[in-house]
């Protein structure tokens, strides 16, 4: 599994959003690493890591052990990270995610709620899809299949992913994210939205996390809006609700300093 690393400090694990990879978190990352360990991985097909698992422990995966790619599902990503601590030697870290990075990271949760210390939520949310929302996802991974991603996607998304402030007066960062889009490998695409449309449910996984909990909403995000974010606040029994203004629904790229500046005096009180 390919991962970008660099700080020292507490161990934060940040995963991805959708369509895009572990350079979102740059941004984020050089503005924490004077206190944390920052580690951003490529989630399974996306960016440098691989869809087959192949190297998703660090060393050549036994070809039984690759039917996953077959089988899409956020709890197999879930099982790439955990692999991950294990070869970092990491028995406990902060944990963070972003979208589909939340997904995954509920479900990492979900499976081994004694790694986490402290869970970090960034414009994700709690439900499963609804029948509509599967379906959209089915098509986008067929059309992707049947036409690649080029333009299309990045078109698409764009609008959704990023706060009316961003796309209206920052170019560069609206460049920024369509360059990463547009650099996601067709087939883990496909993969990662069949894997979310059959996510379960995991307000329940959230009410029994008893470490410390921060959500963070974009007031600009129309895909996770605050309404999402404070029924998951509401759920965690010490959840922190953080809203940030001229943000969508990718904050380290679209507001930096202010998430930063958000994270910072909580990450000093999680106790890894």
């Amino acid at each position: 599994m390919h991962y970008i690393e660099s700080g020292a400090g507490t161990p934060l694990v940040l995963l991805h959003a959708f369509p895009v990879d572990a350079r979102m978190w740059n941004p984020l990352r050089v503005r924490l690493e004077d206190q944390a360990r920052v580690i951003a991985p490529d989630q399974r097909g996306l960016g440098e890591s691989s869809l087959d698992g192949s190297s998703a422990h660090g060393l050549a995966t036994p070809p039984e052990e690759r039917l996953v790619a077959e089988t899409p599902s956020v709890d197999v990503v879930a099982a790439d990270i955990l692999a991950l601590l294990d070869e970092l030697e990491l028995p406990r870290v902060v944990l963070g995610g972003c979208s589909m990075g939340g997904y995954v990271a509920s479900a990492l949760l979900r499976a081994a709620p004694q790694r986490v210390a402290g869970l970090l939520l960034i414009d994700t949310k709690a439900p499963a899809d609804t029948d509509a929302e599967r379906a959209k996802r089915g098509d986008v991974a067929d059309r992707a299949e049947r036409e690649g991603t080029a333009q299309w996607l990045s078109e698409a998304m764009l609008p959704a992913l990023l706060g009316a402030t961003t796309r209206e007066n920052h170019p560069e960062i609206v460049a920024a994210v369509r360059d990463l889009i547009e650099s996601q490998p067709t087939e883990g695409v496909a993969w990662a939205q069949r894997a979310m449309a059959q996510r379960p449910d995991c307000l329940d996984t959230l009410q029994g996390f008893e470490g410390p909990a921060m959500v963070v909403v974009g007031e600009e995000d129309t895909i996770t809006p605050t309404a999402e974010a404070r029924r998951m606040a509401e759920a965690l029994p010490r959840g922190e609700l953080v809203e940030l203004p001229g943000s969508g629904h990718l904050p380290s790229m679209e507001a930096p300093e202010a998430l930063a500046e958000a994270v910072r005096p909580w990450l000093s009180r999680v106790d890894v």
